[in-house]
């Protein structure tokens, strides 16, 4: 288990996490067992779309519950006090403009445990964050996206 992968991430980032494995374990694996339950009632399983349903449910509840612990486990909880803010690292939030012309925009970069881009958090594997990292303000960074190539601007770092 030396090897597992490391999931880098904010002490708020792990307590979603951990919030989200003890509800899936104390709420949503015990309404899984009942549906099971009610569905066994049902008659002949070969034939029945609820007990289905309720054991694909279990099968997602559960491997949700071991990826879960397993990050959890595994997590590296990112110092933001410790932050140098003149990089671009991990857990610093950036501000740029797409060079020439575009809008300001601004996200944290995070774990991937913790990426979620309509929030303004992206993920460190990301295109856009692996250009950026390790860059500084002012610099123009290259991107190469599935959508093309494309130039930024770095305007800040917080």
């Amino acid at each position: 288990m030396a090897n597992e992968k490391q999931f880098p991430m904010t002490a708020a980032g792990k307590q979603k996490l951990e919030d989200e494995l003890d509800f899936l374990k104390t709420i949503k694996r015990k309404e899984v067992v009942e549906r099971i339950k009610i569905a066994r009632d049902f008659g002949d399983l070969s034939e029945n779309a609820e007990y289905d349903s309720a054991k694909e449910d279990q099968a997602f509840v559960e491997g949700r519950i071991s990826t879960l612990e397993s990050m959890v486990r595994n997590a590296v909880i990112i110092n933001e006090n410790e932050l140098n803010k003149d990089v671009v690292r991990l857990g610093t939030t950036v501000t740029f403009v797409e060079v020439p012309d575009g809008d300001k925009e601004s996200y944290t970069i995070v774990g991937s445990a913790e990426a979620d881009p309509l929030e303004g958090r992206i993920s460190n594997d990301s295109p856009i964050a692996k250009s950026m990292i390790g860059r500084t303000i002012g610099e123009v960074v290259r991107v190469l996206t599935p959508g093309g190539e494309m130039e930024i601007k770095i305007i800040s770092i917080t």
